[in-house]
């Protein structure tokens, strides 16, 4: 198939755009570069069905592709937070923009949802059938509230328009191609704990989240996907809950670092738990994570290592 990937360039953009290449579809790299990196997809660049589009996903797009996974948005609070209004833009009229493509070109696509639609969640696990309990004016809203707008803009067309749509919420995801400064706490405290420096654990660590190995969420993207007529959210994570603190510790533990944890004052509108039920995914999609998190954490770690010029 034709396929363009939106955020092309980004940490789960390039996971997933090798793996299409390695099976022979000719693949369309879109990308802004504002988070994405070319380093992530030098070795793409010389394959014949490689493309790359430097591009904005908030400009109308057009390109004759049969298929469309939308990816193009800052996922880290540092990054989304320094440019709210852009990153609300990437979500909603990036909607749009791929959205109109698919009508017009009559290609499949697949929405890069978030399991922060789920906001600072009243209920533990999350399933898909929980609306949510989002703060819609807070620092973390122009991510959160973007994406469930994107969410109701991807059924609305499907219901108006008859778009083929499949929609991923992802949950927490970790593994090479992250990048050091994106703030997010798996590459937050290996890089720390590799450098020697104190592990900042927000508010008492007792914030809960289920980590997924960047693999095995690449595997789910790709069985919704290509798999026929689910026309409802899944989500797409590992459901193994772990705390910060113990996450914090087991870093130190694997890196055999003398790092210290440093406590910090808890962020506004952190959510205490993040943890998904996958029970569709794994009924629908015959799906599941099957990467561990000590050696998932390993091999980001040998990653992160070579990217400080440690190994």
């Amino acid at each position: 198939m034709k396929i363009l990937v939106t955020g092309g360039a980004g940490f789960l953009g390039s996971h997933l755009t090798r793996r299409l290449l390695n099976e022979g579809h000719e693949v369309f790299c879109l990308d802004n570069f504002y988070t994405g990196s070319r380093k992530n997809i030098s070795e793409f660049e010389n394959k014949d069905n490689f493309q790359l589009l430097e591009f904005d996903v908030t400009r109308p797009i057009d390109v004759e592709v049969e298929g469309i996974f939308n990816l193009a948005c800052p996922a880290s609070p540092v990054h989304y937070q320094k440019n709210p209004v852009e990153t609300l833009k990437a979500n909603v009229h990036g909607a749009i923009n791929v959205l109109d493509l698919a009508l017009k070109v009559k290609a499949r696509v697949l929405q890069a949802s978030t399991s922060e639609i789920y906001g600072d969640p009243k209920i533990s696990p999350q399933p898909e059938t929980y609306w949510g309990n989002v703060n819609p004016i807070g620092i973390r809203s122009c991510y959160d509230e973007g994406k469930r707008a994107a969410e109701t803009l991807f059924f609305d067309y499907h219901r108006e328009y008859g778009v083929d749509i499949r929609v991923a919420r992802i949950f927490n995801t970790y593994g090479p191609n992250m990048a050091m400064d994106d703030g997010r706490v798996v590459s937050n405290f290996i890089v720390q704990a590799l450098l020697g420096k104190p592990l900042t654990v927000y508010g008492k660590g007792d914030q809960i989240r289920s980590l997924c190995y960047v693999d095995d969420l690449i595997d789910g993207l790709h069985k919704l996907f290509f798999a026929e007529k689910i026309y409802e959210p899944i989500n797409i994570g590992n459901p193994q809950p772990i705390t910060m603190l113990e996450l914090a510790k087991e870093i130190v533990q694997i890196t055999n670092s003398q790092s210290v944890i440093e406590f910090l004052e808890l962020p506004s509108d952190d959510p205490l738990t993040r943890e998904p039920v996958i029970e569709k995914a794994q009924k629908i999609l015959s799906w599941q994570p099957k990467v561990g998190r000590g050696d998932g954490l390993r091999k980001t770690i040998e990653f992160f290592a070579k990217e400080l010029n440690l190994t």
